[in-house]
């Protein structure tokens, strides 16, 4: 098989074998300082430390307002919270190290070891606005923006910056509801604070991410993680990249595997080029053979992860209509323009289609296959699931749906609709949901407000899963989970794509504060689920189950407001409902 190596291109990497990070300096700020923060810097000394909201946004040259607010965070056990805190100073500081205390109740303790503080980069991003629409002007604002969880345990400021650092607790299954108290312990070379927070423990129960219910497909990339880590595409050094890059993943519950059927179904759209899982062999004497060993590794992998619920083909409607096939007559890889409505696309598409359901079922894996479509027309699909009727009837499809395609396409297995353009009515849902299908929202470059970009506050990421809640859907899709561009922990934009639109998380599995906020949204969807199952017609779930209905009666719009408040109210509900129904 063809091995393609791509050159690395980011300044700083982890070694893939040693895994030392080799930190990298930041980009300059490319707004100027205010006049008040220019006088402000003059009187900050060494270090000063405070909680801030994990809801927003801090700039890493403007001097925080002063807050004296406490932090207390409320979870369920078996659940992650989060929480923010900003570090800054006027003379600069090394070796900055932050240190959780234990956690310690009335009635129990649990270890420092289940909390973790990260370190927040910035990287260069959008401004943000109605301008960010897949139409990214030369004159387009620059910013920079807090996105990055490094891995680094310790760190050195430079003088008048901020640094914030988020901190992420993991309530063990089997602890005591109470309320914990803890610290933040921070050190550097001449400087110490502390920082007192606390963690409510609710008596009730999350289970594990791979047995929720919110279906969550985020798109993988491998060919990204290739180029990233200078690594042979398919290689064993790739897979045990790939095995790293998607624990994290997993560990938000996803439940599709993303494979390509062909080579770059996406025409081109991502910095790295799709390459393909399976090797079309077309041989002299006319007949196909097709190579599924790294089609079905990849899959392996994903399940071995934990997620196994469905894998999604692209695509038999690439964007560009290229499909690429060694020629065994002439010895060489071609390239050649098929579409649906193209003289051999039958002729292509009906040999894999039969040959790959064999084999499919040959892997225990056909019942949980899709042929999967991204934003095609709604004609060119029709001709597509006609054709799979005829060669490959058992074969599931699925689509990312902006054209009201659902209408007219019958008996699609995993359906996802624009959140912009599209919403299907609660007796839509409910028939596709009593057949066993998906039903799911995307957000895109098309989206301003609510979305995940690098210039989006936090807690939109969060509000997404409220978003899927009040319209009873099924969970979220979103391109892509790794799509990196060039250097994206220096600058995450990329092309016409409004800045992190391409991915939620950075190589060598680091974190962002919006993945974790996506997370936490996920795990909101997760406790209304259970609390509704749990406690059936419980008059308790009244208030929150109204908020819902009025959220799901308003449109999502580009207006952030009122939504902050309906979302920090909602968030309340689920809390004291919680609270109140586990006594």
């Amino acid at each position: 098989m063809k091995r393609l190596v791509f050159t690395v291109l980011l300044l700083a990497a982890f070694n893939a074998r040693a895994q030392k990070f080799v930190t990298y300096r930041e980009a300059a700020d490319p707004v100027p300082v205010s006049q008040a923060s220019v006088k402000a810097w003059t009187t900050v000394g060494r270090l000063q430390a405070q909680w801030v909201s994990a809801d927003s946004l801090y700039s890493r040259s403007e001097v925080p307002a002063a807050n004296a607010g406490t932090c207390a965070i409320v979870g369920w056990r078996g659940e992650r919270v989060s929480a923010q805190m900003l570090l800054w100073s006027g003379t600069g500081l090394n070796g900055i190290r932050c240190r959780v205390k234990d956690f310690v109740s009335e009635d129990g303790k649990m270890s420092a070891d289940i909390a973790q503080t990260r370190f927040v980069r910035y990287t260069l991003a959008d401004e943000g606005g109605e301008n960010c629409r897949c139409e990214r002007g030369p004159k387009h604002p620059m910013i920079l923006a807090p996105d990055m969880l490094d891995s680094l345990k310790v760190f050195n400021m430079d003088p008048k910056t901020v640094r914030p650092v988020w901190v992420t607790v993991d309530i063990p299954a089997d602890a005591k509801p109470g309320v914990y108290r803890s610290s933040v312990e921070v050190t550097a070379k001449g400087a110490r604070m502390t920082l007192p927070f606390e963690v409510e423990v609710i008596g009730q129960t999350l289970g594990k991410a791979q047995a929720w219910k919110y279906h969550l497909d985020l798109w993988q990339h491998p060919s990204a993680v290739a180029r990233i880590r200078n690594l042979e595409m398919w290689s064993d050094e790739h897979f045990d990249a790939i095995r790293e890059e998607m624990s994290m993943l997993a560990d938000a519950g996803q439940k599709v595997i993303t494979t390509t059927l062909n080579r770059d179904p996406w025409g081109s759209q991502t910095f790295d080029d799709y390459e393909s899982m399976i090797i079309w062999t077309h041989k002299k004497d006319g007949s196909w053979e097709y190579d599924y060993t790294v089609f079905d590794r990849y899959v392996e992998l994903m399940m071995s992860l934990g997620i196994r619920k469905q894998i999604n083909c692209y695509s038999m409607l690439p964007w560009n209509n290229r499909l690429c096939w060694y020629e065994e007559k002439n010895n060489v890889f071609v390239e050649k323009s098929r579409g649906p409505r193209h003289n051999e696309y039958e002729s292509l598409w009906g040999p894999f289609l039969k040959d790959f359901s064999r084999h499919l079922k040959e892997k225990g894996w056909l019942e949980i296959t899709n042929i999967a479509a991204d934003e095609r027309n709604p004609e060119e699909m029709e001709i597509v699931i006609k054709i799979m009727k005829k060669y490959a009837p058992e074969l599931g499809f699925a689509m990312a749906d902006n054209h009201a395609s659902y209408r007219r396409i019958p008996n699609v297995r995993d359906c996802c609709v624009a959140q912009r353009q599209l919403y299907l009515t609660q007796e839509e849902i409910d028939e596709r949901r009593a057949k066993g299908y998906v039903t799911t929202f995307y957000v895109c470059c098309s989206t301003f407000f609510p979305n995940t970009w690098t210039f989006s506050q936090p807690w939109e990421s969060e509000l997404l899963s409220w978003h899927a809640l009040s319209k009873d859907y099924d969970g979220q899709l979103r391109w892509a989970y790794n799509s990196w561009p060039a250097r994206p922990e220096y600058d995450s934009r990329f092309r016409r794509w409004g800045s992190g639109d391409t991915f939620q998380v950075y190589p060598y599995a680091r974190s962002t504060m919006r993945f974790e906020r996506f997370r936490d949204g996920i795990e909101a969807f997760e406790k209304m689920h259970i609390l509704r199952e749990k406690y059936p017609d419980n008059p308790a779930l009244k208030p929150l189950e109204d908020h819902l209905s009025k959220m799901a009666g308003l449109r999502l719009t580009d207006t952030i407001l009122p939504w902050h408040e309906m979302f920090e109210e909602a968030q309340k509900l689920l809390n004291s409902i919680s609270k109140e129904l586990a006594r």
